[in-house]
């Protein structure tokens, strides 16, 4: 009969369930710091949101404690309601000209701007980005004395050339597409820093070995670029959307929705109905609201899904 060594190996020690009071006290103090953050945003954001859901079910002004129920019908005026309906199409058209042009226009100033080679990029970065940190409202202040009919600069200028004045802003044939030029230029600097944040996760070492094998810079865009920057683009494309979508603050200094509602954005009207007519009318600008909040996660929803999708199909290649 042979014996058999055992070899005993001591015991792993037990770890308590218990975090260490470093770890506990570094996440109080987390806590204690995200609670101003939680708090603002909860009562300035959160709550204001769900409170709008509930005053959309009543016929209130907004002053007194009058506030009969009134169901959908705020819903059901706001579908029939023809200026809601040309500020929702309003809305879309500068959504449908703007996005496009901020989303290409970006696109190819990054590709040039995220050249080494290029002298001054730094600073041209910088150019193109100072209308975004600038406060809209008053970017829609000054751009009312630029480009006023009567003394403004532009008009200075196309006088000394020899053409007519335009009322820019007065003209309801001009005033929507000087709006979207404003809004054009002060927000493309957001879109080109999203295209130069996508293009850093491109390997160096890609377009080295493209450049290598003989592709021209027009093939390095199309067959290396463009695929790798694709899952960017949608999200890139939708993110501009919604921004789009919150123009309120430029329209309101530059124009407040006219003349003859040429430029009446969703949010302006909302504005008008809650703060701006003889009799304000809280209730129905709370339902518009809540129509527009729906539109928007519409598109945030359709933003997560179609990015998903392209992540997907890009880790099955």
């Amino acid at each position: 009969m042979t014996a058999t060594a055992v070899t005993t190996r001591p015991a792993a020690p037990v770890r308590s369930a218990r975090p260490p009071r470093r770890a506990a006290s570094r996440t109080l103090w987390i806590w204690v710091f995200l609670l101003p953050t939680i708090v603002l945003f909860g009562a300035y954001t959160v709550w204001p949101a769900i409170a709008s859901v509930g005053y959309s079910f009543l016929g209130w002004s907004g002053y007194g404690p009058d506030r009969p129920w009134v169901g959908l019908a705020n819903y059901e005026r706001a579908f029939s309601d023809p200026l809601f309906w040309r500020s929702v199409g309003v809305t879309l058209l500068i959504i449908v000209v703007t996005v496009p042009l901020r989303v290409l226009l970006g696109l190819i100033l990054a590709v040039f701007l995220n050249d080494p080679r290029l002298p001054f990029a730094r600073l041209l970065r910088t150019a193109f980005f100072v209308p975004v940190v600038a406060t809209t409202a008053i970017i829609g202040i000054v751009m009312n004395f630029v480009l006023d009919p009567a003394d403004g600069p532009v008009n200075q200028v196309l006088g000394a050339l020899g053409i007519q004045p335009v009322d820019f802003l007065g003209d309801s044939s001009a005033a929507l597409w000087s709006v979207m030029a404003v809004h054009f230029w002060k927000w493309l600097g957001l879109t080109l820093v999203y295209w130069l944040a996508a293009l850093q996760t491109i390997p160096g070492e890609v377009q080295e070995a493209a450049r290598v094998d003989g592709a021209n810079a027009r093939q390095r865009f199309w067959q290396v670029t463009v695929p790798m920057l694709t899952p960017f683009l949608v999200v890139i494309a939708l993110l501009t959307i919604v921004e789009t979508m919150q123009i309120f603050d430029l329209v309101q200094t530059m124009t407040g929705g006219g003349p003859y509602f040429a430029t009446l954005v969703t949010e302006v009207y909302i504005y008008q109905q809650a703060f701006e007519t003889a009799r304000p009318e809280y209730g129905y600008a709370s339902a518009i609201g809540v129509l527009l909040g729906v539109l928007t996660l519409l598109v945030v929803g359709t933003a997560a899904i179609v990015s998903r999708l392209v992540a997907r199909k890009g880790a099955d290649r």
